[in-house]
């Protein structure tokens, strides 16, 4: 397939989607998403400020500001709760 087939598909795309609208659906639930999950690295990140006195640390990585992010305080309580009994 040549580079100006593609090209000229992509220029078609963009074209149809400026006319007829892209789908904002879609996209708020993604900026949501996004949203929540950097509310839940905030989330963890005073927890671990905070709770470094009481020798509480939960790493930050996508599993745990997902589960912050998604499900708030509880969330957090339960990542607590995890790291003291079960860790």
């Amino acid at each position: 397939m040549s580079s100006s087939i593609i090209i000229g598909g992509l220029v078609l795309l963009i074209l149809i989607l400026l006319i007829a609208g892209a789908p904002i659906k879609p996209l708020r639930y993604l900026a949501n998403g996004c949203v929540k999950l950097v509310i839940g690295v905030l989330l963890l990140f005073f927890l671990n400020a905070f709770g470094s006195s009481f020798g509480l640390h939960i790493p930050i990585n996508l599993g745990t500001a997902l589960v912050s992010g998604f499900l708030g305080i509880p969330g957090i309580l339960s990542l607590v709760a995890i790291g003291w009994w079960i860790i």
